[in-house]
């Protein structure tokens, strides 16, 4: 088993021959002012230090060529929703005169200043990683083409391709006094077009590059390699909107097309709800998806070589300052370049893999099912090392159960396809009682949950859409089953959404359980969730907005108690961002109280650690890798009785007071010991895809040490769990 950092065992020696040392420099430590601000990181700041660590991804020569352009595509998803949503915010301060600084000191207009500077940085260097992968990707056969490069025989090809499927799909929009200025959708991909009339009359044009087709187009039939031939087939490329602006004069005849621009836009994409005034909240959301491309305008991306006269006309017409645009000396959307990365290339891809099928579930026990494996023992599901479909088939085999009277699930992300969902539908189809929580404020999954919740309702599921004012963010499933005269209680409880795709590129923890405590628990949240229960002392849950605060802050200051009275105080939390300033002034005082405190955050951290006399003893690190860290694990040393605590929440207000979240207890030793050594231990020993936070919230590789070996905490686990299920398959069978 890995074991890559001191166990509590190992770091008790040394921490008795220090304490009498730690007592004597703590008395000397003067006070600090825990809210002064130079002890905050911004957080968009945080969240753009996060965008360079994808950046870093794609830069890393380790990674396979097309995963190096993914992380470009990733990298500009990230910043597009940056803008919707946390700039578009900021914009919105300003525009309404707020000045209050933050925990940090900086202002609206401030935090806006140097996020434009950070993200300038980011988009030139991003725009250089690109170029530097052209040669590679040729030397691969793979060719992205600028429309002046091609032959006269590729022109040609592309002339068809734009004939017949492009120019049915444009729609050219003119600008003059009798036509107004055409709306320009968010994230759209746009030309600007100067065109003259024979009379000389110059007029503006937008044309949009349809989003509906192919980001890339062909140069070459796609044929399959002849039986024995070795390599990859040449695939040439060129960008659409270059294949659009190279045939415009088919969209004006008789006109002159004089010159053409692209432009990208974004706007502000955050709902904004009024739940105390909406009647019919499914409605209101649905109303406010279709609002949402008629924000106002936040960014507005253009080519270096955007002539002024062009310009102007976009920066008045879009009502934008000087500040939101930004001039490119590339491709204006870097999300496209998902395109090239969907290719049939696996040689330049990281290795296909089958997630294994947790341990528990594969002993070899004769006829049993998954409810009497879930009764022996609860079981541990770590994806995407090992697989979601025990969820699913737990679920299918709920819906079919003749013995299941009822199931009930809270659903945030579930994707377009979801298997759990159809499970629901066969339920009622069993006459069976079936509950759903579906959550229409997921931000951008809005569409989707509205469609599946509306075939729900019609199916005749109890649907609930959320609670007035709070998102429903937990990841919770209840099975009730008749068996032999009583009734039993199955729990699903998770980090992650019930979404079987995300479930193969995120890494999450999920817990099968009928542990009884648990199951009252969960049992009494669906009906505060569906009802009006006012229930608040639950028994093992550590529930948003009702305990979890008062409850976590109550553990912390145990370790801080522990280290106080001479004992070994440590903390080990995993999650995506730490935020919430009540709680980093709770660790602040833990690290002054010499409780050791290793934080692994994937993404914001407002916390500046190895501050003297602050946070000398918290080290925090950041991994990104092949999937994206989701999981939240929450170690309390606790004096040698360990607690560990996982669930939906990050510390952040918004999880802690604004959305219902669960965290939930790991009490089985054997499932303790896993997590504590075999996967937080693993993270924490992790020296390849780690980077170290610095007092001053950047990031450096962490180093791997005299000796030791170069550790993927993501590739060990998931070869440990593939290795783990081989050796169990010698002799068991699947249990489904």
């Amino acid at each position: 088993m890995a074991n890559h950092h001191a166990t509590p065992a190992k770091e008790a020696k040394s921490a008795a021959r220090g304490e009498a040392r730690k007592e004597e420099s703590a008395a000397a430590v003067p006070a600090i002012d825990l809210d002064d601000p130079s002890l905050y990181l911004n957080r968009e700041l945080s969240l753009l230090a996060f965008q360079q660590r994808v950046l870093e991804e794609a830069l890393d020569e380790s990674n396979p060529l097309l995963e190096r352009l993914k992380f470009l595509a990733i990298l500009g998803s990230n910043l597009d929703e940056f803008f919707m949503v946390r700039v578009a915010a900021l914009a919105a301060q300003v525009d309404a005169g707020t000045l209050e600084a933050g925990p940090d000191g900086l202002s609206p207009r401030a935090q806006l200043v140097a996020i434009r500077k950070e993200v300038k940085r980011l988009l030139k260097e991003a725009h250089t990683c690109l170029q530097s992968l052209m040669p590679a990707l040729k030397e691969q056969g793979i060719f992205i083409h600028d429309y002046l490069e091609l032959t006269e025989a590729q022109k040609e090809k592309a002339r068809h391709y734009f004939e017949e499927t492009v120019f049915p799909v444009l729609t050219p929009l003119a600008f003059d006094p009798g036509r107004p200025f055409p709306h320009i959708s968010n994230l759209s991909l746009n030309l600007a077009v100067l065109i003259q009339d024979r009379q000389g009359n110059q007029r503006f044009a937008r044309v949009k590059v349809p989003d509906s087709l192919p980001q890339f187009v062909s140069l070459n039939a796609v044929t399959k390699l002849k039986p024995g031939k070795m390599g990859p087939k040449r695939i040439d490329l060129i960008w659409l909107d270059q294949v659009v602006a190279a045939h415009l004069a088919a969209l004006f005849p008789g006109m002159e097309v004089l010159e053409s621009h692209p432009f990208h836009v974004t706007r502000d994409a955050d709902i904004s709800i009024k739940e105390l005034e909406a009647e019919d909240l499914l409605e209101t959301i649905e109303e406010g998806v279709r609002q949402r491309r008629f924000g106002s305008v936040v960014r507005l991306i253009v080519t270096q070589d955007m002539p002024p006269h062009v310009l102007e006309i976009l920066v008045s017409n879009l009502e934008l300052s000087a500040g939101d645009v930004y001039r490119v000396g590339g491709p204006l959307s870097f999300k496209r370049l998902m395109d090239v990365y969907q290719l049939e290339r696996p040689d330049l891809k990281d290795p296909a893999f089958v997630p294994a099928t947790p341990p528990a579930l594969l002993e070899d026990v004769d006829d049993e099912d998954v409810f009497a494996t879930i009764r022996r023992g609860p079981v541990m599901l770590h994806h995407p090392f090992e697989s979601f479909q025990p969820v699913i088939d737990l679920m299918r085999k709920a819906a079919r159960d003749p013995a299941v009277l009822a199931m009930k699930i809270c659903l945030y992300r579930v994707g377009r396809n979801a298997p759990v969902v159809e499970a629901l539908l066969d339920a009622i189809d069993e006459d069976k009682q079936v509950a759903a929580l579906v959550e229409l404020k997921a931000r951008f999954d809005e569409e989707s949950n509205i469609v599946w919740a509306r075939a729900l309702e019609k199916a005749g599921v109890h649907v609930v859409y959320g609670l007035l004012g709070l998102k429903i963010h937990s990841k919770i499933a209840l099975v009730v089953r008749r068996e032999a005269g009583r009734m039993e209680r199955y729990v699903h409880l998770s980090t992650g959404n019930y979404n079987a795709v995300t479930a193969h590129l995120y890494t999450d923890l999920g817990m099968l359980t009928c542990n009884e405590d648990i199951a009252d628990d969960v049992t009494n949240l669906f009906n505060y969730l569906t009802g009006y229960s006012a229930k608040s002392d639950y028994k093992k849950l550590l529930i948003a907005p009702l305990n979890l605060r008062a409850r976590f802050e109550a553990l912390v200051e145990r370790e801080i108690r522990q280290a106080r009275d001479g004992k070994i105080g440590h903390l080990i939390f995993k999650m995506n961002a730490l935020v919430d300033v009540p709680l980093i002034r709770k660790l602040y005082r833990a690290s002054q109280a010499g409780v050791k405190i290793q934080l692994i955050v994937r993404g914001i951290c407002c916390l500046r650690p190895g501050v003297p006399g602050v946070s000398d003893n918290i080290e925090v690190i950041s991994i990104v890798g092949r999937f994206l860290e989701h999981s939240r694990i929450f170690y309390f040393r606790n004096g040698g009785a360990e607690e560990i605590y996982v669930g939906s929440a990050d510390l952040m207000p918004r999880n802690i007071d604004h959305r219902v979240e669960v965290l939930f207890p790991v009490e089985d030793r054997a499932l303790v010991e896993r997590l504590r050594d075999q996967i937080l231990s693993t993270y924490l020993g992790d020296n390849v895809k780690s980077r170290l936070m610095l007092a001053n919230g950047s990031y450096s590789r962490k180093p791997p040490g005299d000796g030791k070996k170069r550790l993927n905490s993501q590739e060990y686990l998931l070869k440990e769990r593939a290795a783990l299920a081989k050796r169990m398959n010698g002799s068991a069978k699947r249990i489904v």
